[in-house]
């Protein structure tokens, strides 16, 4: 409220808006799970499973610690691009590139666009961004998880209650704003999981997929 009748020091210009989108990007772009599983020489991970870069995918490959890195590096990047873009130009610049860090995964300018579903970028961006909403996310993750083993229905649920969860937790305006929009993002790159999920053919976590 009082940012949005008084905007001051966290009005962002054109140019910086600009900046911090296109730093976020580029760095939400780097491919961890290509690069961890090239590494390894587990193979090309787009021709694995489901074709995704996302540590669920890696651990179809039955690497474990791949698979750990990869989430923890894809959700880093995230946090990093709110932290690096806050730095540099203030809380809306942070919102942005949590942001850009998510469409940088999904349609990565290294791979010909064709990247991930942005989870653990998602939840590492919500960390740093609002942080009570992103350790909610977390433990619903962590939850629904356990119960179902369903990866993909673990991350819709933590996903889509983020909106709701920032805004009872009055997130600043630009954050809510970023955190609904990226909420949308990586429920609609779920699309082929919830047709499945729809059919009980989606499979479970730690399942090859063939």
């Amino acid at each position: 409220m009082e940012m949005a009748a008084n905007p001051g020091p966290e009005a962002l210009g054109a140019a910086q808006a600009g900046a911090a989108f296109l730093l976020a990007c580029l760095l939400g772009s780097i491919p961890f799970g290509v690069l961890l599983t090239r590494a390894l020489k587990l193979g090309d991970l787009r021709k694995i499973g489901s074709g995704n870069i996302g540590a669920t995918n890696v651990l179809r490959t039955g690497h474990r610690g791949a698979a750990a890195a990869t989430l923890l590096l894809d959700a880093l990047k995230g946090a990093a691009a709110v932290w690096i873009c806050g730095a540099l130009w203030g809380p809306q610049a942070a919102a942005l590139g949590a942001f850009g860090a998510l469409v940088g995964h999904c349609w990565p300018v290294w791979l010909k666009f064709r990247g991930g579903k942005g989870v653990a970028t998602f939840l590492g961006g919500l960390l740093a961004l609002v942080p009570w909403a992103g350790l909610a996310a977390c433990g619903l993750w962590l939850v629904v998880a356990g119960l179902t083993r369903i990866s993909s229905l673990s991350a819709l649920a933590a996903v889509g209650a983020t909106p709701l969860a920032a805004l009872l937790l009055e997130a600043p305006r630009a954050a809510l704003w970023a955190t609904t929009a990226m909420a949308v993002i990586v429920i609609a790159r779920h699309h082929e999981n919830i047709r499945r999920l729809l059919k009980g053919e989606e499979p479970r976590i730690g399942a090859r997929k063939s």
